[in-house]
């Protein structure tokens, strides 16, 4: 396992917003970073879905023979972190331990780019000590979209506040995704709300191991802070 610290942002901001020639120029670092690595995992379904979607549609608009070639041998060697454990490596049991009450909501990323379907909820089955509380209208949106809780601030408001309803529902203790995007806006309108439920990132409910979970309620369980506390 390799951590390039050369790495930088994807570019999914700059392409979504527009700004494609500094998208371009993330999408050369990224291939130039990654292109020697047997795979590229990363714990994001709307990084890994930009690389996926984008970047080969980003590529041919050059003309660039090469570097669509490059990118074309890159991307099917991206997972998201849940994509590579369940399917490529067959793992849905990390050994993990959370003995706490979770809801989880599948990202717009994670659902309709990359359709990762239960592949996070067969890790968190797995999850020693973890109750899985099912979120009513799981696949609706919570609302961020990146600049569309911005520029749209009134519609993200009124699907936030959908989210957190249904999030309360289930009373659980912690909300999990796979998008730290989305837990910031969830763990954002739950602080406002006063709600006691915290965020936290699936890899940080796999990470836990037996033994580690001294603080339940402090932190997300083995001491690690929530998204929205970093």
């Amino acid at each position: 396992m390799e951590f390039p610290r050369a790495q930088t942002c994807c570019g999914q901001i700059h392409y979504n917003t527009g700004y494609h020639d500094e998208a371009l120029r993330l999408l050369r670092h990224f291939v130039d970073v990654f292109e020697d690595a047997d795979m590229v995992v990363a714990p994001s379904a709307s990084c890994v879905a930009t690389v996926r979607d984008a970047y080969p549609e980003l590529a041919a608009a050059t003309g660039d023979a090469t570097l669509d070639a490059r990118v074309a041998a890159l991307t099917p060697r991206v997972f998201e972190l849940t994509e590579l454990l369940v399917r490529r490596l067959g793992i849905d049991d990390v050994g993990a331990h959370f003995p706490h009450r979770v809801t989880y909501h599948p990202t717009c990323h994670s659902l309709r780019h990359l359709r990762l379907d239960d592949a996070p909820l067969q890790l968190l089955r797995a999850v020693d000590g973890l109750e899985l509380a099912e979120l009513p209208h799981a696949d609706e949106c919570c609302g961020f979209g990146g600049t569309f809780a911005v520029k749209n601030a009134d519609t993200s408001g009124a699907m936030l506040e959908d989210k957190l309803a249904h999030v309360a529902e289930t009373r659980a203790e912690y909300v999990t995704a796979v998008d730290n995007s989305c837990l910031l806006q969830i763990g954002g309108g739950l602080r406002r709300r006063g709600l006691s439920t915290r965020t936290i990132h699936i890899a940080e409910i796999l990470a836990v191991a037996p033994g580690r979970d001294q603080q339940a309620g402090a932190g997300a369980g083995a001491g690690l802070p929530g998204p929205e506390s970093t």
